[in-house]
């Protein structure tokens, strides 16, 4: 990643003779992204170091990976601005500082391989006791035992889209029943169904995993809260690898003190998480660091999906995973 802003005309070519008025401000060195349209303008700016002093003429900007509002205060001065590519699933961040006359598209495709690789680690993680033997293994301790197995399972998977539907492949072979909720009834490609999000004060008494990958919305903030963990079954795990705030911090701290569930949190609200947060020493807790989608994976996938978007855009086609804006 470059770390500071410099500029540069990509010299690799798709065949696109014409490109739209306007550069392209991008994260990444350009040689990573070719081919890319001939004569297209290009800076770099990766979120590091001072950012740039000019705006005007900026017409389709890939924000840096990163949650730092910095990068996004920057969209107000940019006039001619009719792209942001978000590199993150979620743009709840992005909203607030979208302009008007631009179109927002997320990072579909990014992180779905990373996160549901992590949400299934976390599962296993939690329910066969690895916090413990780590806890074992530096007290010189040997904490034999009889540790829940993730096989025969109910997995209740809370926000069935591309990250949803990603958990469940990764599920395959583990010899678990997997219930799908999203926010409305549906038939998946294989006539596997897909329950409504009303239906979950039903479904939860029978899951003994819920894995959230819902987007934060105004409908999910909050969603699981007092009555939502009142309804899980007695040793329950919630597994939440979507945003913080769709879980009720307190009521998750209340509901795990009694020992009734236990919980696995790639996000927490707070975030990051203060170092004296009781929820960092709750019974039953396993948190990692909001790592769903920093892995090796990331940056091949992020790059096939900026330049698929940045080719498509200089022909004058539709972008995809247009969020917001249009």
């Amino acid at each position: 990643m470059a770390d500071a802003t410099t500029s540069a005309t990509t010299p690799a070519t798709t065949g696109v003779e014409s490109v739209p008025s306007g550069r392209v401000r991008i994260p990444y060195d350009p040689a990573l992204l070719a081919p890319l349209p001939v004569g297209l303008p290009v800076e770099v700016y990766d979120g590091t170091g001072a950012p740039p002093t000019e705006h005007d003429g900026v017409a389709f900007y890939v924000l840096p990976y990163t949650f730092d509002r910095a990068p996004l205060r920057l969209l107000a001065d940019m006039p001619d601005l009719r792209v942001v590519q978000a590199l993150t699933a979620g743009y709840e961040h992005v909203l607030p500082y979208l302009p008007s006359g631009a179109v927002l598209a997320n990072g579909r495709g990014i992180h779905e391989a990373s996160t549901a690789e992590l949400a299934v680690t976390l599962m296993l993680a939690s329910l066969r006791g690895v916090p413990e033997f780590v806890r074992g293994q530096d007290a010189g301790e040997w904490r034999a035992g009889f540790y829940p197995a993730l096989a025969d399972r109910t997995v209740l998977i809370v926000g069935y889209g591309a990250i949803g539907q990603a958990v469940e492949r990764r599920l395959a072979g583990f010899e678990v029943d997997v219930v799908r909720v999203a926010r409305s009834a549906r038939t998946t490609a294989g006539g596997e169904p897909v329950r409504a999000i009303a239906e979950l004060p039903e479904l939860l008494p029978a899951a003994d995993v819920v894995v959230l990958t819902t987007p934060l919305d105004a409908d999910t903030r909050g969603l699981v809260d007092e009555a939502f963990l009142a309804r899980m079954r007695d040793g329950a795990l919630l597994v939440n690898v979507a945003r913080g705030p769709v879980v009720d911090t307190e009521a998750l701290l209340a509901a795990v003190r009694t020992g009734r569930v236990t919980a696995a949190l790639d996000v927490t609200d707070p975030e990051p998480l203060p170092a004296d947060h009781p929820l960092r020493h709750a019974p039953g807790v396993l948190i990692s660091p909001h790592v769903g989608g920093s892995s090796s994976a990331f940056l091949p996938r992020a790059l096939r999906l900026i330049r698929r978007q940045i080719t498509a855009w200089a022909a004058g086609r539709p972008i995809d995973n247009v969020v917001a804006g249009w």
